[in-house]
């Protein structure tokens, strides 16, 4: 199947069955999305929704926010991954969000990257949520879905998937399509075991493609019956080891 087939399908079955896509962190105004998706990075959306509405209450705004120490903030984001950087990242945020860009959060990719903790992925997302430009984030659901898929060919970097997508795909669905490849990636195309049993676009996927064929699925079955032997046979190894160390003490005595 050529790419242009595969990108088709795709926007065609998430178009169709998941028009609305909206992202899973919870906020209710810029800055509450920029502080959650900052915080978002190696971390659960579910933990982030955890903790942001304590921290939403105490810093509602940028200036109170700017005006505290990331001793307080560490408090109330002591579960999330690497809190000691993050709640540095966010007091420097809310700084140059009220010293430069006078308490609100910038449209423009270049202005956003400015700021402590925003790399390009967060970037991508306060464009294309907040503001609705053509800007798609890569975080590593893209990443891994649209490289399984087949969207992308021999994207090895974030940039390099970003590109790629952002070639091929129509550009109204930018935006949505970051959301559909997150989701798609959350819950059907697992990183350790994607779930191709119940996966609704397996018939165009390029890794379903190729880990379902006779010749594969041999291959998988003659390595999970490797893998049993050697379990069976050391158990039994363990088992002899058992009864010689009995014996041995059973000789002393």
């Amino acid at each position: 199947m050529l790419k242009t087939e595969r990108y088709r399908h795709f926007v065609e079955y998430f178009s169709k069955h998941q028009p609305n896509p909206v992202t899973e962190l919870h906020y209710s105004s810029p800055f509450q999305l920029l502080i959650a998706v900052i915080l978002s990075a190696q971390c659960t959306d579910k933990r982030i929704n955890q903790v942001t509405p304590a921290l939403f209450e105490r810093f509602p705004t940028p200036e109170s926010l700017a005006a505290s120490a990331s001793d307080e903030v560490f408090t109330y984001i002591r579960s999330v991954s690497y809190p000691n950087n993050k709640a540095k990242h966010l007091i420097g945020m809310a700084k140059m969000l009220v010293e430069v860009f006078h308490g609100e959060v910038p449209s423009d990719l270049n202005d956003l990257q400015k700021m402590p903790g925003v790399g390009r992925k967060t970037a991508n997302v306060i464009a294309s949520v907040i503001f609705d430009l053509p800007a798609i984030a890569v975080d590593t659901h893209v990443f891994r879905v649209a490289n399984r898929i087949g969207l992308t060919t021999n994207a090895r970097t974030p940039l390099a998937t970003e590109r790629q997508l952002t070639e091929f795909l129509p550009r109204e669905t930018l935006g949505v399509a970051h959301h559909w490849l997150i989701l798609h990636g959350r819950y059907i195309c697992l990183a350790r075991n994607p779930k191709c049993e119940i996966c609704p676009i397996s018939w165009f996927c390029k890794y379903y493609e190729r880990t379902h064929t006779e010749a594969f699925l041999l291959k998988e079955e003659a390595a999970k019956v490797k893998k049993s032997k050697d379990l069976k046979k050391k158990k039994q190894l363990n088992t002899i080891s058992k009864e010689l160390k009995k014996r041995s003490v059973d000789k002393d005595i």
